[in-house]
This record gives C-alpha cells, sequence and structure tokens, in this order.
C-alpha cells in the first residue's frame, strides 16, 4: 500500500443509524443508535470532492443504511461525475422505482441486498425491522434495470439450513452474485456470539450443497469468502490493501474489525490522513492486538470503537 499516494478503495459508512435492529449486525446500528457527531452534509461533500481529486476509483458505502441519510444522493453524484464507481450495501427499502432509475442513471457498479432466509419468517426474526418482501421487490427492480445486483446471505444457527433455498430463488430472479461466508464475530454478533454462529460442520455442508446448487444451476455467481474475522486481521496485517474505512463521525479507521482511528477528517484531508494509514499498519499496538485476538475473542468486541491512535503515527 505504500506504492499508492491515496488509497485504491474507500468503504465509507454514512450513518450507524438503520431501520433494522439485525441480531447479527457488524456495527451494532439501529433506529436510534445514529451517533450524536456524524458527519453533516457540508463535510461529506467536502470528503466526496476530495476522492475525487485524489482519483479515488472505488467508494462503498454502508453504515447503518446509507440510503436513509439525506445528502446521499448529493454524495454520489459528486463521485460519478467524477468518474469514481459506487458500490452500496443497503437494506432495500429506500430503493423505489424513482431510486433505481436514479442508481441507473449514475451507472452504480454494485448494489448489495441481504436476504437471510428462505422465508419471512427466518428473515424477519434475524433482521427485525428490515423487510422480506421488499428486499426482493429491490433486487427484483434493479434486476429489470441491468443493474445486476447482489444478495448477501450471512449464516447463522437459525438460517444455514437454508441457504440452497435463497441461492434458488437468487436464481430464478436473475441475481448476479449470491454472496456468503462465516458470520463475522464482531458488533452484535460477537456479543451473541454462543447463541448466534452455526456449528463450522454445519456451514461446511452448507458450502458444499451451494456449491452444488450453483453447478447444477447455472444461477448466479457463488461468491463464498473464504475466512473469519480473526484471519482477514492476520492476512490484512501481514498484507494491508491500499484501503481506508471512514465512519460516520469521520474518524479514518484501517479495518472494521479494528478499533484504531489514525485521522480526523473533519478536521484533516484525507490526502493527509493516509500515510497515516500506511504508517498505522506498522504500530506496535496494531500488530498487537491482531495477534492477540486471534485466540483473546473478547478484543474483538471493541471493533466499533475508536481508540485514538494518531499521536503515534503522525
Amino acid at each position: 500500500m505504500g506504492d499508492y499516494g491515496a488509497p485504491l478503495f474507500l468503504a465509507w459508512q454514512l450513518t450507524n443509524r438503520c431501520t433494522g435492529r439485525c441480531l447479527h449486525c457488524c456495527e451494532e446500528s439501529g433506529p436510534d443508535r445514529a451517533w450524536d457527531d456524524e458527519m453533516d452534509r457540508a463535510q461529506a461533500l467536502s470528503l466526496a470532492r476530495e476522492i475525487v481529486d485524489l482519483k479515488i476509483p472505488y467508494v462503498a458505502f454502508g453504515g447503518g443504511e446509507p440510503m436513509a441519510v439525506s445528502h446521499v444522493w448529493d454524495i454520489f453524484e459528486t463521485l460519478a461525475s467524477g468518474g469514481a464507481q459506487i458500490k452500496i450495501e443497503t437494506n432495500g427499502l429506500d430503493l423505489d422505482e424513482q431510486a433505481c432509475d436514479r442508481l441507473k442513471a449514475l451507472n452504480a457498479a454494485c448494489v448489495q441486498i441481504s436476504v437471510d432466509g428462505g422465508t419471512d419468517a427466518v428473515h424477519g426474526a434475524l433482521r427485525p425491522g428490515s423487510g422480506y418482501q421488499r428486499a426482493w421487490d429491490a433486487l427484483d427492480r434493479l434486476v429489470r434495470r441491468g443493474l445486476e445486483p447482489e444478495l448477501v446471505f450471512i449464516p447463522t444457527r437459525f438460517n444455514v439450513q437454508d441457504a440452497v433455498a435463497v441461492y434458488e430463488q437468487a436464481a430464478a430472479r436473475g441475481i448476479r452474485t449470491f454472496v456468503t461466508g462465516p458470520m463475522m464475530r464482531l458488533g452484535r454478533a460477537a456479543l451473541a456470539w454462543d447463541d448466534l454462529a452455526c456449528a463450522e460442520e454445519d456451514w461446511a455442508e452448507a458450502s458444499m450443497a451451494l456449491k452444488a446448487a450453483a453447478a447444477a444451476l447455472r444461477g448466479p455467481r457463488l461468491a463464498l469468502y473464504p475466512w473469519s474475522i480473526q484471519k482477514e486481521m492476520l492476512t490484512r496485517a501481514a498484507s494491508p490493501q491500499a484501503m481506508v474505512l471512514v465512519v460516520p463521525n469521520g474518524k479514518v479507521k484501517l479495518l472494521n474489525a479494528l478499533p484504531f482511528a489514525v485521522a480526523d477528517l473533519k478536521t484533516e484531508t484525507l490526502s493527509c490522513a493516509w500515510p497515516k494509514v500506511v504508517a498505522a499498519w506498522r504500530c506496535r499496538e496494531v500488530q498487537d492486538f491482531v495477534r492477540r485476538a486471534q485466540s483473546e475473542t473478547e478484543l474483538l468486541r471493541h471493533a466499533n470503537e475508536c481508540w485514538d491512535l494518531q499521536k503515534r503515527v503522525e
């Protein structure tokens, strides 16, 4: 990553507010979980313009629910007009016909919507406040416009048996990609791990069944994420990606599993923050945290915090 003067990829959490209270949410989002100090419209648009100036090619939006932010379209239009590609992770509730038309006009590169059950009951139990049929309806609208949406399925002990059924529905609807992998031990999922996580053998069996279904149906591309969050941390620490994570209050972090904040985009530019990100991956505190988290899983409960690492990397 030190070979680049700016990140190649920026993950941006616009807000921590969301209509849902998903049991396995990595960010502990919810209707009442917006941060008090989230970036305002002027600050967000300033960052969007700098992303364009730095020629960062790809920006992924998550949250919370990014589509519920009042100035989200201003950000999208600023980025798209400047040549940046846009990815959106959303529950789909705000993707009506008009919104999908706007995404088509912006040539959105990727829209991901989560469906976590073969039935409304299973999905709704895991994602209260989201909307099962509305998620499928949004996916259908995107497919009709040729936007080739991606469906995300998060396995838990309550829905792992539904994986193939959801894949089959995705195939019937013309979804481009079916994205799945081990549940991340972060946020609410970390707090409720013993109650939520499926057994490794159940996930292995579901993975094999999904591969068989993909081969038989020739349906959506099957994207099976191979790592647990601890394995991802270890891999990234050894060879960091040229990316940054911007959380709702403008703090810059290294990875969603790491609590370290290395810069503040309310008071400094992204171009000034980027060398701090590069340096932070070499910090003893970061490397020690990654090493300890391999066995001390309680450390993962701190993922959504912002520990000040700025003075150590300046």
